[in-house]
């Protein structure tokens, strides 16, 4: 690289650098270590975590996220508990980019640490690593005081995709938090176990709607999404759009042939999006009894339904 190190990368002559009292000799000697890719670089930006200037720790804790191992988890794992919130963010960043299954080992401890920010961060990073020896400790997370880590745990648990997981994700399906259940549901579509789309039905009575729109567009994705057809149906009389546009959706992905009559009921809702939906969907499903609906709306104020309906008549000749 250009600048202070010229062409090529001399370790030893960053080491040195590091160690300067310049605050800019030591940014540049980070950014170096981080362009270089070298293994000898880990130690260095290791070290590096730990310089008096915050700016500099959150640099060399972002430069870390482009190497893994056992050393990077380690000093990102000090990275975390930076009294600087920058820092500690940005290690949490990099922390979630290890591939290296063997840092698991790094970040087990952490899933019991005294702050909800460590907690949230060690699992957060653990998902991506899909070990199995994560399932109970995350399983336990699930009972955390914070919903950020519960959040968290629900998404090792789904990344898992293990049958016995299939239990605790139930639970939190039933969570207090909303946000928590939401991404229950979509932790359980991506989970694809056996009975998976019966929870996802059963949410669709949540009290919370963004819950509710979550769990309508999962049953379309899920294997066993047909177990969920009526529940999708009610969902077509839902007092939020949003929800109504996701049940339509899965409803049409599904091949529910039997719901094209009630779908053409959105042609005519205030929502543009919603109606605009309700054509594409028709066109897919292609049931001849909404041709009716459909030259009805063929005149819609909005281009873009207007379009959708050509296109299902089409679908129909």
């Amino acid at each position: 690289m250009a600048g202070i190190f010229e062409d090529t990368v001399d370790v030893g002559e960053i080491a040195e650098t590091l160690r300067s009292g310049d605050v800019g000799e030591r940014r540049v000697a980070i950014i170096a270590l981080a362009d270089s890719g070298l293994p000898e670089a880990v130690p260095l930006l290791s070290a590096a975590i730990g310089d008096p200037d915050a700016g500099l720790r959150q640099q060399a804790a972002i430069a870390l996220g482009a190497f893994d191992g056992i050393d990077a988890a380690n000093a990102l794992a000090k990275g975390i508990i930076d009294r600087n919130a920058d820092v500690a963010a940005a290690a949490a960043d990099s922390l979630a980019e290890l591939k290296d299954p063997a840092t698991a080992a790094v970040l087990l401890p952490l899933v019991n640490h005294a702050s909800a920010f460590v907690r949230q961060s060690a699992l957060r990073a653990l998902k991506e690593l899909r070990r199995p020896e994560s399932l109970r400790p995350a399983t336990v997370a699930l009972k955390d005081d914070d919903p950020k880590v519960r959040i968290q745990a629900v998404g090792v648990i789904g990344f898992l995709k293990m049958e016995e997981a299939v239990p605790a994700l139930r639970s939190a399906a039933g969570d207090s938090d909303a946000k928590v259940r939401k991404s229950a549901i979509n932790a359980i579509a991506f989970s694809q176990a056996r009975g998976s789309a019966e929870i996802i039905a059963h949410a669709l009575a949540d009290d919370n709607w963004t819950v509710r729109e979550s769990a309508a567009e999962a049953l379309g994705r899920s294997s066993g999404g047909l177990a969920g057809k009526d529940e999708l149906v009610a969902s077509l009389e839902d007092g939020y759009w949003q929800v109504r546009l996701k049940a339509i959706r899965s409803l049409a992905a599904l091949k529910v042939h039997t719901a094209a009559l009630s779908i053409a009921d959105s042609l005519v809702h205030p929502e543009p999006n919603l109606r605009k939906e309700a054509a594409a969907a028709l066109g897919e499903l292609r049931v001849a009894e909404t041709r009716p609906h459909l030259e009805r709306a063929a005149n819609d104020i909005d281009a873009d339904v207007r379009k959708n309906v050509k296109w299902a008549l089409a679908q129909l000749d």
